[in-house]
Protein backbone atom coordinates (compact mmCIF):
# COMPACT_ATOMS: atom_id res chain seq x y z
CA UNK A 1 0.00 0.00 0.00
CA UNK A 2 1.60 3.23 -1.34
CA UNK A 3 1.03 6.55 0.67
CA UNK A 4 1.65 8.27 -2.67
CA UNK A 5 -1.17 6.58 -3.85
CA UNK A 6 -3.39 7.73 -0.97
CA UNK A 7 -2.24 10.99 -1.10
CA UNK A 8 -2.23 10.66 -5.56
CA UNK A 9 -6.47 9.78 -4.92
CA UNK A 10 -6.80 12.99 -1.63
CA UNK A 11 -5.50 15.22 -4.33
CA UNK A 12 -8.27 14.01 -6.66
CA UNK A 13 -10.97 14.93 -4.42
CA UNK A 14 -11.47 11.88 -2.84
CA UNK A 15 -12.08 11.67 0.90
CA UNK A 16 -9.46 9.71 2.54
CA UNK A 17 -10.95 6.34 3.91
CA UNK A 18 -9.73 3.33 5.89
CA UNK A 19 -8.45 1.47 2.39
CA UNK A 20 -7.65 4.85 0.52
CA UNK A 21 -4.41 4.19 -1.38
CA UNK A 22 -5.12 0.45 -1.81
CA UNK A 23 -5.45 -0.84 -5.33
CA UNK A 24 -7.26 -4.68 -5.87
CA UNK A 25 -7.36 -6.63 -8.94
CA UNK A 26 -10.76 -8.67 -9.20
CA UNK A 27 -11.02 -11.51 -11.72
CA UNK A 28 -14.24 -13.18 -10.38
CA UNK A 29 -17.23 -13.42 -11.09
CA UNK A 30 -21.00 -14.30 -9.48
CA UNK A 31 -21.35 -12.93 -5.76
CA UNK A 32 -18.56 -14.49 -3.71
CA UNK A 33 -15.15 -12.81 -4.32
CA UNK A 34 -16.78 -9.78 -6.11
CA UNK A 35 -18.50 -9.26 -2.89
CA UNK A 36 -15.21 -9.04 -1.12
CA UNK A 37 -14.15 -7.07 -3.73
CA UNK A 38 -17.52 -4.83 -2.93
CA UNK A 39 -16.73 -4.63 0.76
CA UNK A 40 -13.01 -3.17 -0.24
CA UNK A 41 -14.02 -0.56 -2.47
CA UNK A 42 -16.85 0.51 0.00
CA UNK A 43 -13.81 1.43 2.66
CA UNK A 44 -11.90 3.44 -0.22
CA UNK A 45 -9.91 0.44 -1.76
CA UNK A 46 -9.44 1.19 -5.99
CA UNK A 47 -10.68 -2.62 -7.37
CA UNK A 48 -10.28 -2.98 -10.99
CA UNK A 49 -12.68 -5.37 -11.98
CA UNK A 50 -11.75 -7.59 -15.11
CA UNK A 51 -14.77 -9.13 -17.00
CA UNK A 52 -15.07 -10.62 -21.00
CA UNK A 53 -15.16 -8.80 -23.45
CA UNK A 54 -18.74 -8.80 -24.70
CA UNK A 55 -21.05 -10.71 -21.94
CA UNK A 56 -18.78 -9.65 -18.96
CA UNK A 57 -19.78 -11.22 -15.15
CA UNK A 58 -22.68 -13.17 -15.74
CA UNK A 59 -23.93 -11.04 -12.95
CA UNK A 60 -25.10 -8.42 -15.11
CA UNK A 61 -28.01 -10.88 -16.53
CA UNK A 62 -28.98 -13.01 -12.93
CA UNK A 63 -32.89 -11.42 -11.90
CA UNK A 64 -32.05 -8.77 -14.95
CA UNK A 65 -36.21 -7.80 -15.51
CA UNK A 66 -34.98 -4.82 -18.07
CA UNK A 67 -32.43 -3.97 -19.79
CA UNK A 68 -28.77 -5.47 -19.88
CA UNK A 69 -27.26 -4.80 -16.38
CA UNK A 70 -29.31 -6.37 -13.12
CA UNK A 71 -29.51 -4.19 -10.34
CA UNK A 72 -27.84 -7.10 -8.33
CA UNK A 73 -24.26 -6.12 -10.38
CA UNK A 74 -24.96 -2.87 -9.77
CA UNK A 75 -25.26 -3.78 -6.07
CA UNK A 76 -22.45 -6.50 -5.92
CA UNK A 77 -20.33 -4.08 -7.93
CA UNK A 78 -20.19 -0.57 -6.56
CA UNK A 79 -17.85 1.60 -5.89
CA UNK A 80 -15.54 -0.55 -8.63
CA UNK A 81 -14.43 -0.01 -12.20
CA UNK A 82 -14.77 -2.25 -14.67
CA UNK A 83 -11.78 -3.43 -17.60
CA UNK A 84 -12.99 -5.46 -20.43
CA UNK A 85 -10.31 -8.43 -21.09
CA UNK A 86 -10.02 -12.04 -22.45
CA UNK A 87 -8.14 -13.55 -20.00
CA UNK A 88 -7.37 -16.60 -22.01
CA UNK A 89 -5.76 -14.49 -24.57
CA UNK A 90 -1.75 -13.96 -24.22
CA UNK A 91 -2.38 -10.39 -24.57
CA UNK A 92 -4.85 -10.61 -21.51
CA UNK A 93 -2.51 -12.66 -19.54
CA UNK A 94 0.09 -10.10 -20.32
CA UNK A 95 -1.91 -7.03 -19.22
CA UNK A 96 -3.02 -9.08 -15.90
CA UNK A 97 0.45 -9.34 -15.15
CA UNK A 98 1.26 -5.41 -15.70
CA UNK A 99 -1.65 -4.97 -13.84
CA UNK A 100 -0.57 -7.02 -10.92
CA UNK A 101 2.72 -4.88 -10.60
CA UNK A 102 0.82 -1.71 -9.26
CA UNK A 103 -1.74 -3.57 -6.89
CA UNK A 104 -1.59 -4.80 -3.62
CA UNK A 105 -4.40 -7.75 -3.49
CA UNK A 106 -5.48 -10.29 -6.50
CA UNK A 107 -9.40 -11.57 -6.24
CA UNK A 108 -10.02 -14.54 -8.34
CA UNK A 109 -12.84 -17.09 -7.70
CA UNK A 110 -12.27 -19.30 -10.34
CA UNK A 111 -11.90 -23.35 -10.33
CA UNK A 112 -8.77 -24.23 -8.52
CA UNK A 113 -6.14 -24.62 -11.88
CA UNK A 114 -8.39 -22.47 -13.57
CA UNK A 115 -5.51 -19.09 -13.62
CA UNK A 116 -2.99 -21.66 -13.83
CA UNK A 117 -4.10 -23.31 -16.60
CA UNK A 118 -4.29 -19.36 -18.59
CA UNK A 119 -0.43 -19.07 -17.01
CA UNK A 120 -1.63 -16.79 -14.24
CA UNK A 121 -1.02 -19.11 -11.45
CA UNK A 122 0.61 -17.92 -7.97
CA UNK A 123 4.10 -18.46 -9.32
CA UNK A 124 3.30 -15.84 -12.33
CA UNK A 125 1.53 -13.45 -10.21
CA UNK A 126 4.48 -13.48 -7.53
CA UNK A 127 7.17 -13.23 -10.09
CA UNK A 128 5.46 -9.81 -11.33
CA UNK A 129 4.73 -8.80 -7.46
CA UNK A 130 6.55 -10.36 -4.90
CA UNK A 131 4.41 -8.41 -2.32
CA UNK A 132 1.09 -9.14 -3.91
CA UNK A 133 -2.23 -10.92 -1.40
CA UNK A 134 -3.43 -13.35 -3.86
CA UNK A 135 -6.86 -14.02 -2.24
CA UNK A 136 -8.91 -17.18 -3.91
CA UNK A 137 -12.06 -18.15 -3.17
CA UNK A 138 -13.54 -21.67 -4.56
CA UNK A 139 -16.26 -24.33 -3.94
CA UNK A 140 -14.15 -26.65 -1.37
CA UNK A 141 -10.25 -24.37 -0.99
CA UNK A 142 -7.14 -24.81 -3.37
CA UNK A 143 -6.54 -28.42 -1.46
CA UNK A 144 -7.78 -31.46 -0.85
CA UNK A 145 -9.91 -34.64 -2.73
CA UNK A 146 -12.53 -31.80 -3.97
CA UNK A 147 -10.32 -29.17 -4.75
CA UNK A 148 -10.65 -29.16 -8.69
CA UNK A 149 -14.89 -30.16 -8.38
CA UNK A 150 -17.25 -27.47 -9.18
CA UNK A 151 -19.45 -25.81 -6.82
CA UNK A 152 -22.38 -22.91 -6.05
CA UNK A 153 -23.19 -21.51 -2.60
CA UNK A 154 -26.48 -23.66 -3.30
CA UNK A 155 -23.93 -27.12 -2.82
CA UNK A 156 -22.05 -24.80 0.15
CA UNK A 157 -24.67 -24.63 2.56
CA UNK A 158 -25.96 -28.26 1.98
CA UNK A 159 -22.33 -29.71 2.78
CA UNK A 160 -21.24 -26.82 5.39
CA UNK A 161 -24.59 -27.99 7.36
CA UNK A 162 -26.50 -25.12 6.74
CA UNK A 163 -29.65 -26.30 4.68
CA UNK A 164 -30.12 -29.53 7.01
CA UNK A 165 -31.23 -26.89 9.53
CA UNK A 166 -33.32 -24.42 7.32
CA UNK A 167 -37.25 -25.36 7.43
CA UNK A 168 -39.93 -27.22 9.18
CA UNK A 169 -39.04 -30.56 10.47
CA UNK A 170 -41.75 -32.46 8.56
CA UNK A 171 -40.70 -31.01 5.07
CA UNK A 172 -37.25 -31.10 2.86
CA UNK A 173 -34.44 -28.97 3.83
CA UNK A 174 -35.10 -25.16 2.21
CA UNK A 175 -32.75 -22.53 1.45
CA UNK A 176 -32.31 -18.96 2.04
CA UNK A 177 -33.41 -16.61 -0.51
CA UNK A 178 -30.42 -14.90 -0.86
CA UNK A 179 -26.94 -16.73 -1.83
CA UNK A 180 -25.97 -16.26 1.47
CA UNK A 181 -22.91 -18.91 1.52
CA UNK A 182 -21.72 -16.87 -0.84
CA UNK A 183 -21.52 -13.81 0.86
CA UNK A 184 -20.18 -15.30 3.73
CA UNK A 185 -17.02 -15.99 1.27
CA UNK A 186 -16.78 -12.99 0.23
CA UNK A 187 -17.01 -11.75 4.19
CA UNK A 188 -14.10 -14.03 5.09
CA UNK A 189 -11.94 -13.43 1.55
CA UNK A 190 -11.94 -9.21 2.57
CA UNK A 191 -11.24 -10.42 6.23
CA UNK A 192 -8.23 -12.43 4.86
CA UNK A 193 -7.44 -9.77 2.48
CA UNK A 194 -6.88 -6.79 4.81
CA UNK A 195 -5.54 -9.04 7.85
CA UNK A 196 -2.72 -9.73 5.40
CA UNK A 197 -2.38 -5.80 4.45
CA UNK A 198 -1.69 -5.12 8.12
CA UNK A 199 0.28 -7.78 8.74
CA UNK A 200 2.29 -6.41 5.57
CA UNK A 201 2.39 -2.86 6.73
CA UNK A 202 2.94 -3.88 10.69
CA UNK A 203 6.05 -6.21 9.91
CA UNK A 204 7.67 -4.86 6.55
CA UNK A 205 6.78 -7.25 3.64
CA UNK A 206 10.32 -8.80 3.60
CA UNK A 207 9.56 -10.70 6.29
CA UNK A 208 6.58 -12.22 5.41
CA UNK A 209 7.43 -15.10 2.29
CA UNK A 210 5.24 -14.51 -0.78
CA UNK A 211 4.06 -17.79 -0.51
CA UNK A 212 2.44 -17.84 3.15
CA UNK A 213 0.55 -13.94 1.68
CA UNK A 214 -2.05 -15.96 0.48
CA UNK A 215 -5.95 -15.92 1.70
CA UNK A 216 -7.41 -19.60 0.52
CA UNK A 217 -11.59 -19.47 1.32
CA UNK A 218 -13.49 -22.27 0.33
CA UNK A 219 -17.30 -21.92 0.56
CA UNK A 220 -18.05 -24.81 2.15
CA UNK A 221 -15.77 -24.06 4.81
CA UNK A 222 -16.84 -20.54 5.11
CA UNK A 223 -20.52 -21.98 5.99
CA UNK A 224 -19.48 -24.71 8.28
CA UNK A 225 -17.90 -22.01 10.52
CA UNK A 226 -20.84 -20.55 10.83
CA UNK A 227 -22.88 -23.37 12.23
CA UNK A 228 -21.68 -22.52 15.82
CA UNK A 229 -21.68 -26.03 18.04
CA UNK A 230 -23.12 -28.16 15.90
CA UNK A 231 -20.11 -30.37 15.51
CA UNK A 232 -19.40 -30.20 19.10
CA UNK A 233 -23.08 -31.02 20.26
CA UNK A 234 -22.88 -34.16 18.37
CA UNK A 235 -19.95 -35.65 19.13
CA UNK A 236 -19.67 -34.78 22.86
CA UNK A 237 -23.50 -35.44 23.16
CA UNK A 238 -24.56 -37.33 20.39
CA UNK A 239 -26.89 -34.15 20.15
CA UNK A 240 -28.19 -34.17 16.00
CA UNK A 241 -29.61 -31.07 15.22
CA UNK A 242 -32.56 -30.98 13.17
CA UNK A 243 -34.73 -28.16 11.43
CA UNK A 244 -37.16 -26.62 13.81
CA UNK A 245 -39.02 -23.80 11.50
CA UNK A 246 -39.05 -20.44 12.86
CA UNK A 247 -37.57 -21.70 16.62
CA UNK A 248 -33.94 -20.95 17.56
CA UNK A 249 -33.22 -24.50 18.97
CA UNK A 250 -31.83 -24.44 22.22
CA UNK A 251 -33.59 -21.17 23.17
CA UNK A 252 -36.88 -20.07 24.39
CA UNK A 253 -38.94 -18.30 23.44
CA UNK A 254 -37.74 -17.30 20.60
CA UNK A 255 -39.92 -17.29 17.20
CA UNK A 256 -42.38 -15.51 15.00
CA UNK A 257 -45.92 -15.21 16.47
CA UNK A 258 -49.17 -14.26 14.51
CA UNK A 259 -51.11 -11.20 15.39
CA UNK A 260 -54.19 -10.34 13.58
CA UNK A 261 -52.92 -8.56 10.75
CA UNK A 262 -49.30 -10.37 10.39
CA UNK A 263 -46.64 -11.85 12.06
CA UNK A 264 -43.59 -10.31 14.52
CA UNK A 265 -40.85 -11.57 16.04
CA UNK A 266 -40.40 -12.15 20.22
CA UNK A 267 -37.21 -12.67 21.52
CA UNK A 268 -37.91 -13.46 25.41
CA UNK A 269 -35.41 -15.81 25.73
CA UNK A 270 -33.41 -13.69 28.66
CA UNK A 271 -34.20 -14.87 32.10
CA UNK A 272 -35.77 -11.81 33.46
CA UNK A 273 -36.87 -10.99 29.82
CA UNK A 274 -39.01 -13.84 29.92
CA UNK A 275 -40.60 -12.98 33.07
CA UNK A 276 -41.72 -9.59 31.41
CA UNK A 277 -42.77 -11.30 28.96
CA UNK A 278 -45.14 -13.83 30.75
CA UNK A 279 -46.34 -10.55 32.40
CA UNK A 280 -47.38 -8.56 29.72
CA UNK A 281 -49.41 -11.43 28.12
CA UNK A 282 -51.38 -12.24 31.41
CA UNK A 283 -49.78 -15.62 32.44
CA UNK A 284 -48.25 -14.23 35.85
CA UNK A 285 -47.94 -17.69 36.53
CA UNK A 286 -45.38 -18.66 34.32
CA UNK A 287 -43.40 -16.13 35.34
CA UNK A 288 -43.83 -17.50 38.74
CA UNK A 289 -43.01 -20.65 37.89
CA UNK A 290 -39.28 -21.55 39.27
CA UNK A 291 -39.46 -24.46 36.57
CA UNK A 292 -38.86 -21.87 33.92
CA UNK A 293 -36.51 -19.48 35.67
CA UNK A 294 -33.63 -20.49 33.59
CA UNK A 295 -33.04 -22.03 29.46
CA UNK A 296 -33.24 -25.02 29.79
CA UNK A 297 -36.64 -25.37 31.66
CA UNK A 298 -38.36 -23.10 28.88
CA UNK A 299 -36.97 -25.36 26.48
CA UNK A 300 -38.32 -28.52 27.80
CA UNK A 301 -41.79 -26.82 28.20
CA UNK A 302 -41.04 -24.79 24.81
CA UNK A 303 -44.80 -26.10 23.09
CA UNK A 304 -46.47 -24.73 25.91
CA UNK A 305 -45.01 -21.48 26.19
CA UNK A 306 -45.47 -20.31 22.65
CA UNK A 307 -49.03 -21.46 22.92
CA UNK A 308 -49.29 -18.92 25.68
CA UNK A 309 -47.45 -15.97 23.61
CA UNK A 310 -49.89 -16.98 20.46
CA UNK A 311 -53.17 -16.79 22.39
CA UNK A 312 -51.71 -13.18 23.28
CA UNK A 313 -50.50 -12.06 19.81
CA UNK A 314 -53.64 -13.81 18.30
CA UNK A 315 -55.84 -10.97 19.99
CA UNK A 316 -53.10 -7.86 18.80
CA UNK A 317 -52.74 -5.53 15.90
CA UNK A 318 -48.46 -5.66 15.15
CA UNK A 319 -48.32 -2.88 16.19
CA UNK A 320 -50.06 -2.53 18.88
CA UNK A 321 -48.15 -5.65 20.25
CA UNK A 322 -44.78 -4.12 19.24
CA UNK A 323 -45.56 -1.03 21.09
CA UNK A 324 -46.55 -3.11 24.62
CA UNK A 325 -43.66 -5.11 23.88
CA UNK A 326 -41.09 -2.53 23.37
CA UNK A 327 -42.16 -0.35 26.43
CA UNK A 328 -41.44 -3.36 28.49
CA UNK A 329 -37.76 -3.97 27.00
CA UNK A 330 -38.85 -7.17 25.37
CA UNK A 331 -36.84 -7.51 22.02
CA UNK A 332 -39.01 -7.87 19.16
CA UNK A 333 -39.76 -6.98 15.85
CA UNK A 334 -41.71 -6.41 12.53
CA UNK A 335 -40.96 -9.07 9.89
CA UNK A 336 -39.81 -6.35 6.71
CA UNK A 337 -40.40 -6.88 2.87
CA UNK A 338 -38.40 -4.98 0.64
CA UNK A 339 -40.98 -1.89 0.35
CA UNK A 340 -41.05 -1.90 4.38
CA UNK A 341 -37.02 -1.43 4.83
CA UNK A 342 -37.16 1.41 1.81
CA UNK A 343 -39.17 3.48 4.02
CA UNK A 344 -38.52 3.08 6.99
CA UNK A 345 -36.85 5.99 9.57
CA UNK A 346 -34.45 3.93 11.60
CA UNK A 347 -32.72 2.52 8.32
CA UNK A 348 -32.99 6.12 5.89
CA UNK A 349 -31.59 8.03 9.66
CA UNK A 350 -28.37 5.99 9.21
CA UNK A 351 -28.04 6.34 5.89
CA UNK A 352 -28.76 2.09 5.14
CA UNK A 353 -30.84 2.86 1.96
CA UNK A 354 -29.42 5.28 -0.53
CA UNK A 355 -31.12 6.22 -3.46
CA UNK A 356 -29.80 6.82 -7.00
CA UNK A 357 -30.31 6.69 -10.78
CA UNK A 358 -29.62 3.64 -12.36
CA UNK A 359 -29.03 2.96 -15.82
CA UNK A 360 -30.46 0.04 -17.09
CA UNK A 361 -29.00 -0.40 -20.73
CA UNK A 362 -32.41 0.79 -22.10
CA UNK A 363 -33.19 3.75 -19.71
CA UNK A 364 -32.43 5.94 -16.54
CA UNK A 365 -34.68 4.40 -12.79
CA UNK A 366 -34.58 7.29 -10.65
CA UNK A 367 -34.63 7.36 -7.01
CA UNK A 368 -33.53 3.58 -6.32
CA UNK A 369 -32.88 2.55 -2.99
CA UNK A 370 -29.50 0.29 -2.42
CA UNK A 371 -28.05 -0.74 1.06
CA UNK A 372 -25.71 0.99 2.58
CA UNK A 373 -22.25 0.28 3.58
CA UNK A 374 -21.89 -1.56 6.72
CA UNK A 375 -19.97 -0.73 9.59
CA UNK A 376 -20.89 2.71 9.78
CA UNK A 377 -17.65 4.94 10.72
CA UNK A 378 -19.24 7.45 12.45
CA UNK A 379 -22.49 8.28 12.45
CA UNK A 380 -23.94 7.37 9.01
CA UNK A 381 -23.34 4.94 6.08
CA UNK A 382 -20.64 6.20 3.74
CA UNK A 383 -22.23 7.16 0.61
CA UNK A 384 -21.79 5.18 -2.47
CA UNK A 385 -19.57 6.89 -5.19
CA UNK A 386 -20.86 4.71 -7.68
CA UNK A 387 -23.33 1.67 -8.67
CA UNK A 388 -22.23 -1.20 -10.86
CA UNK A 389 -19.89 0.31 -13.70
CA UNK A 390 -20.85 0.05 -17.20
CA UNK A 391 -18.92 -3.07 -18.68
CA UNK A 392 -15.28 -1.78 -19.97
CA UNK A 393 -16.15 1.73 -18.66
CA UNK A 394 -12.95 1.84 -17.36
CA UNK A 395 -10.64 -0.14 -19.69
CA UNK A 396 -9.33 2.82 -21.33
CA UNK A 397 -9.19 5.04 -18.18
CA UNK A 398 -6.77 2.10 -16.50
CA UNK A 399 -4.53 1.70 -19.37
CA UNK A 400 -3.60 4.87 -19.99
CA UNK A 401 -3.35 6.31 -16.50
CA UNK A 402 -2.12 3.63 -14.36
CA UNK A 403 -0.14 2.16 -17.14
CA UNK A 404 0.74 4.80 -19.19
CA UNK A 405 -0.11 3.23 -22.54
CA UNK A 406 -0.35 4.96 -25.69
CA UNK A 407 -3.61 5.79 -27.09
CA UNK A 408 -2.80 3.31 -30.22
CA UNK A 409 -1.61 0.65 -27.70
CA UNK A 410 -4.65 1.24 -26.03
CA UNK A 411 -6.53 0.75 -29.31
CA UNK A 412 -4.86 -2.31 -30.45
CA UNK A 413 -6.31 -3.84 -27.30
CA UNK A 414 -9.35 -2.97 -27.80
CA UNK A 415 -9.47 -3.92 -31.41
CA UNK A 416 -8.42 -7.24 -30.35
CA UNK A 417 -11.25 -7.35 -27.39
CA UNK A 418 -13.85 -6.74 -29.81
CA UNK A 419 -13.04 -9.50 -32.12
CA UNK A 420 -12.30 -11.90 -29.65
Amino acid sequence: MSSSRADAAEGAGEPRLPLTGVRVLELGNYIAAPTAGRLLADFGAEVIKVERPGTGDELRNWRLYEGTTSMLFHTINRNKKSMALDLRSEAGRRLVLELVEHCDILLENFRPGTLEKWGLGPDELREANPDLILTRVSAYGQTGPMATQPGFAAVAEAMGGFRALVGDPDRPPVRAGVSIGDSIAGLYAAFGAVMHLFARERDSAASIPSTRRLVDVALTEAVFSMMESLLPDMEAYGVERTRTGGRLPGIAPSNAFLCRDGSIVIAGNGDSIFQRLMEIIGRSDLAADPTLATNQGRVDRQDEIEAAINAWTSNQTSADALRVLGEAGVPSGPIYTAADIGRDPQYAQRGMVQRRAVWTGERTIENVGFPGVVPLLGEKSLPLRSLGPRLGEHTEQVCHDLLGWTDSEIRSLLEGDAAA
